[in-house]
């Protein structure tokens, strides 16, 4: 085909926090973003005077103002660090010596990114490295025959361990946020059996973790006794 008549591909990432039970993690807001042919995506620290849609910003001080670009070009991604102190990698693999800018490193879809390293231990969260893992042209999430039948199960057995009582409501929305509970949803069961959306529930179950008291039935747990 003419290339003249294509349209430009324009290719869809995700990056998201690449998290572990290792190290202490880096936590920002997913970005989602397509990318426009030949438009170069600055990634540096966040600033209030760099706003620009151009830019990827991140709120730790291990990432220089000006740390790496990201592009990409005839479908593939490209990223390249442009003279961070702390470093760029790419699946562990730093890309070039501090202050010093790189050659363009292809990535992919699955692979990790890294901004910086971890700063006094990382203790605090802005002294952390960006751990990143980004998603390429991924398709959204639709149902599958398998999270639904993992869902009904749960409701099920939920239902079966109250005697078929009217539980089975309770399992249809969160007593927190009154929405609904449904598949693709983190959802936190207590030992007595509620439920709950676990965005909600996380505050108590942190406050005072390992005690928990169930905000339904009122019930004290040990969330840390044996299984």
């Amino acid at each position: 085909s003419n290339n003249n008549t294509d349209p430009p591909i324009k290719p869809h990432i995700r990056l998201v926090p690449n998290v572990g039970l290792s190290s202490r993690s880096f936590v920002f807001d997913v970005i989602d973003k397509e990318l426009e042919p030949g438009i170069l995506y600055r990634i540096g620290r966040f600033s209030d005077r760099n706003t620009i849609d151009q830019r990827l910003s991140f709120k730790s001080k291990v990432v220089s103002r000006n740390h790496a670009e990201i592009w990409s070009e005839n479908g593939k991604i490209f990223i390249r660090d442009i003279g961070s102190s702390s470093g760029t990698f790419v699946n562990r693999l730093r890309l070039s010596p501090p202050s010093h800018e790189s050659q363009p490193q292809e990535i992919k879809d699955g692979d990790t990114i890294q901004l910086g390293v971890d700063y006094q231990g990382g203790v605090e969260p802005i002294y952390r490295a960006v751990r990143i893992r980004i998603e390429i042209n991924r398709a959204e999430q639709h149902s599958s025959p398998f999270t639904r039948t993992a869902f009904e199960q749960l409701r099920n057995q939920l239902i079966a361990s109250h005697g078929g009582e009217k539980v089975g409501e309770d399992v249809q929305e969160c007593c927190i946020c009154l929405y609904a509970i449904a598949p693709f949803q983190a959802l936190f069961v207590a030992p007595c059996s509620h439920v709950f959306h676990f965005k909600c529930l996380r505050p108590i179950v942190f406050q005072n973790y390992p005690g928990f008291s169930c905000p339904l039935c009122r019930n004290y747990f040990d969330l840390e006794a044996s299984v």
